[in-house]
């Protein structure tokens, strides 16, 4: 399971998407970006900020470390703003850290064009989670310590907000995906990547979730249940027929834009 700590301060809010997250300092003396299980979308976004981030992790590619949180309301009573006393009233317990990367700066692919086989590779996975939010507007991605860093998976595995209608060979349309101009070597990504999804491999995954958040499901007999149903989807969209692959080649161009800060910081190097 996830190591546990406890906020101490609410520094301030995320405004950017709708969750509200915040920044908060804990106990370990660490920062960190929390995502709170009383915003809008539920406690499913932490699930899926869970499973994919290590996913992601286990496959190869940086995430920032996870943590679980125990927020205690009374840290916004100082709060002018009313809507984040109400956030913190509702997220009262467990809610999940993203350490804060100080520095961090957003990617953008026009300034450090990405190499084709991490291109390809995170193409590939974004596909098997049905990860929606690595757009171009959006890319969920950040640059830190010379590293491409993942961010922001609550958008992923969007099937668990209707479980009946899970499908694990959804296409997916990779049209809108930030790299998908770069990602020439999806038949090797594939090869690679797929082979390591075993039931083992996504049983340690979802084993970090805290049971608290996966209870009560509908249609499930616990949470020991909605693991495995987890499990099996991501196993049937790794190991099964892979007709979801995307074609990187319909894929639209991206003009190249000057003046960017991504622009700035790489010439000033």
């Amino acid at each position: 399971m996830l190591e546990e700590i406890t906020a101490t301060r609410y520094v301030t809010p995320l405004r950017e998407g709708g969750s509200l997250p915040g920044v908060v300092e804990a106990d370990d003396l660490g920062t960190y970006v929390v995502k709170f299980r009383g915003a809008g979308q539920g406690r499913r976004v932490l699930v899926a900020e869970i499973i994919s981030a290590e996913l992601a992790r286990r496959l190869g590619f940086r995430t920032p470390e996870l943590k679980v949180i125990e927020v205690d309301p009374q840290l916004g009573a100082r709060e002018p703003d009313e809507e984040i006393q109400d956030l913190l009233k509702a997220s009262e317990g467990h809610n999940l850290a993203v350490d804060f990367l100080p520095g961090a700066l957003g990617f953008e692919p026009l300034a450090w064009p990405p190499d084709p086989g991490l291109a390809s590779r995170l193409l590939w996975f974004d596909a098997l989670i049905h990860n929606v939010d690595r757009s171009w507007r959006n890319p969920n991605l950040l640059l830190w310590h010379g590293d491409i860093w993942l961010i922001d998976h609550g958008a992923a595995l969007w099937f668990h907000h209707n479980w009946p209608t899970a499908d694990p060979q959804r296409g997916f349309d990779a049209g809108d995906h930030v790299l998908a101009p770069f990602a020439t070597r999806m038949a090797e990504a594939d090869a690679g990547l797929s082979e390591m999804i075993t039931r083992d491999f996504l049983d340690g995954i979802v084993d970090e979730v805290p049971d608290e958040w996966l209870e009560d499901e509908p249609g499930f007999d616990g949470a020991q249940a909605v693991r495995q149903a987890y499990v099996e989807h991501l196993l049937a969209r790794a190991q099964g027929p892979r007709a979801w692959l995307p074609d990187p080649s319909a894929a639209p161009r991206q003009e190249r834009k000057t003046g960017s800060v991504g622009a700035f910081w790489k010439d000033s190097r």
